[in-house]
């Protein structure tokens, strides 16, 4: 076989030749440890791990440009998408229903209470709601059931803030 039969030879300048046979599928998509990492990636995460709060993957795109980092808005919904079906980051939906990320400190289940005003996350566990859950899951015959709580409110800085006059 020539090298030109294969889908992997490449030409002179650099294309790839032509080839009678259709190339392979694409391997399936990675995932967890074994995505693969890309400069992209790279930025995404340390973007994050420098904020404290959530953010929208439109801040979090502004946040990247002001760093100088070249990262197209779908590329960081990809990424973000990625790191929260890998369970790397928590996903939230903000007051009008955005979905806003974060990397929290703590590494197993938990839930957050947030303030409406200035989107600070606090991150509490919360062993009666646990077993709440795990209760009433058993109690209708279900199953490997998973819950998110959110609490929302004020913050004490919004709160004295909301009471001056």
């Amino acid at each position: 076989m020539t090298p030109e039969a294969t889908p992997e030879a490449v030409t002179r300048t650099g294309t790839a030749a032509p080839s009678a046979r259709p190339a392979p599928p694409a391997p399936p998509t990675r995932r967890g440890s074994e995505q693969r990492v890309t400069r992209q990636r790279r930025a995404v995460s340390a973007a994050l791990d420098a904020l404290d709060d959530f953010v929208s993957t439109q801040e979090l795109h502004r946040v990247l440009h002001e760093r100088g980092e070249s990262v197209s808005l779908a590329t960081a919904y990809r990424i973000l998408q990625s790191m929260a079906d890998d369970g790397l980051v928590d996903v939230l939906r903000n007051g009008d229903n955005e979905a806003v990320y974060r990397r929290c400190a703590v590494e197993h289940h938990h839930h957050h209470l947030l303030c409406r005003n200035c989107g600070r996350a606090v991150e509490i566990e919360a062993p009666a709601v646990e077993q709440w859950a795990a209760r009433i899951a058993a109690e209708h015959g279900f199953s490997d059931a998973a819950h998110t709580v959110e609490i929302h409110g004020l913050c004490p800085e919004c709160t004295a803030a909301a009471d001056r006059p």
